[in-house]
């Protein structure tokens, strides 16, 4: 028996989110498709991030057992082959691709195992969208102050109750308090990136956090009211849910010394 740690990277956009779901084309799935036929059983992996529908990733991983004959280092070579058979273009390239495999201990599990995570949110800040990016960023076309997003994203920073940047309606199985340890807004050109890494998130807590930032950058809500809102705990109190076309999986941490940026 091998456990098996894989490294993948995808483009959301024609997943319905990473999680395995009936009738329903998800990132797991495919995954998991292609590595029961090449390990000629049924495999089941265990994923570090269950990032929604649209949503892409640099740097997903998931672990999974088997008793298989492949040589380890060669899983990403053949399941990229099968991920890419069918098409008919040439040149074309798969949405998912697994871009490193190892052997671990066999305790290690993908998900309980990671010490934090990276997220990336892309912002396109320019008066005329473009439709060829659609899928890929946030685009508003209003003038977007990225220097006060960046210094009200501060109040983030750090151990708090988070409550308020969790989706409407989900049920909390565990406390909502999360270490955010580092939050950057950038720009470069018509480009904002919001970085933030963190232990934990909630659910949809990226999206809103870079949501109640976007409505700073607008002019729409101070900057200090981030930190009235954190200790509110009331989602209403915080922003929009930015679109999950912007968001991007950008690391997962296994040594918790690597989190900051």
């Amino acid at each position: 028996m091998k456990n098996v740690l894989l490294t993948i990277q995808y483009d959301g956009t024609n997943f319905s989110g990473w999680q395995r779901q009936p009738e329903r084309r998800t990132v797991q799935g495919e995954v998991e498709r292609v590595l029961s036929i090449l390990c000629k059983q049924e495999i089941q992996v265990n994923g570090t991030s269950r990032t929604d529908a649209g949503v892409h990733a640099f740097d997903q991983h998931c672990s999974f057992v088997g008793d298989f004959g492949i040589p380890v280092d060669r899983i990403p070579v053949a399941a990229n082959a099968l991920l890419l058979a069918g098409s008919y273009r040439p040149g074309s390239v798969s949405d998912v691709r697994i871009v490193g495999a190892r052997e671990v201990p066999m305790e290690f599990h993908a998900r309980f195992n990671s010490q934090g995570k990276r997220y990336i949110y892309k912002i396109r800040n320019a008066k005329e969208p473009d439709m060829f990016l659609r899928n890929q960023c946030y685009q508003i076309p209003k003038p977007l102050d990225h220097e006060a997003m960046h210094r009200a994203g501060q109040y983030i920073v750090g151990e708090h109750d988070f409550m308020c940047f969790m989706a409407a309606g989900s049920q909390v199985g565990e406390d909502t308090i999360r270490t955010v340890y580092d939050l950057e807004v950038t720009r470069e050109g018509d480009w904002i990136t919001l970085s933030i890494s963190g232990n934990g998130f909630l659910y949809n807590m990226v999206r809103i956090i870079t949501g109640t930032l976007v409505e700073v950058g607008l002019g729409q809500r101070t900057e200090d009211s981030v930190a009235e809102t954190i200790a509110s705990r009331d989602r209403a109190k915080a922003g929009h849910t930015a679109p999950p076309q912007g968001l991007y999986l950008a690391k997962v941490f296994y040594d918790e010394n690597e989190m900051k940026l």
